[in-house]
């Protein structure tokens, strides 16, 4: 537990992210090379983090830290987002093994979670940007919802241009949509584990 919370009753949820070295075209340096982690990482670790804990009941997982860990083994565009979609997997996958183990008694998660980048590129809106299409996309959107559909977190940035509130909105449905098929997916994939 982390210091701050020991004593509450309530637990800690966090999370971990890097791209391993072979992830990238050219090899990237480990953290650890630098001494430190750099400000990406540490950005989408919060994320990460932050998207997890919105749907989970810190004090019914009482006092025990989870820590989830993304490690990208191949990056090509939208890794926090998949971070996200993975790590829920994971937490669903260690709760079951904690009420299995009789360590709680009824799950602290409370709904599910998925995320997705969308961007504008020449013009048009797209799902799901590959490395390519977001490195010359004119703005770009990360957007994590809840198993309902409400916004957990929206990250949006335009890059040579603005884009207006039409354009917003058009991506901001093109990303529900796509996050209610990948909570589809993940629902399968819990179904079957």
């Amino acid at each position: 537990m982390p210091g701050w919370r020991r004593g509450s009753g309530s637990g800690w949820l966090t999370a971990e992210y890097g791209m391993l070295p072979a992830s990238t075209g050219d090899r990237k340096a480990r953290d650890i090379t630098r001494g430190k982690l750099d400000g990406r990482s540490s950005e989408i670790q919060r994320l990460i983090g932050r998207s997890l804990r919105a749907i989970v009941d810190l004090g019914a997982l009482g006092e025990r830290t989870l820590w989830i860990d993304c490690d990208v083994l191949t990056a090509d565009g939208g890794t926090r987002c998949a971070s996200i979609c993975g790590g829920y997997i994971a937490l669903e996958l260690a709760v079951r093994r904690l009420m299995a183990e009789g360590l709680l008694d009824e799950t602290p998660i409370r709904d599910a979670v998925a995320a997705v980048s969308v961007g504008i590129v020449a013009g048009e809106s797209r799902l799901d940007l590959a490395y390519l299409e977001d490195s010359r996309a004119d703005a770009d959107m990360n957007v994590v919802v809840n198993g309902r559909g409400e916004l957990i977190e929206v990250q949006a940035t335009a890059e040579d241009r603005s884009f207006g509130r039409a354009q917003f909105d058009e991506l901001l449905d093109l990303a529900l949509a796509g996050t209610q098929a990948l909570l589809e997916l993940q629902a399968t994939a819990l179904a079957a584990a």
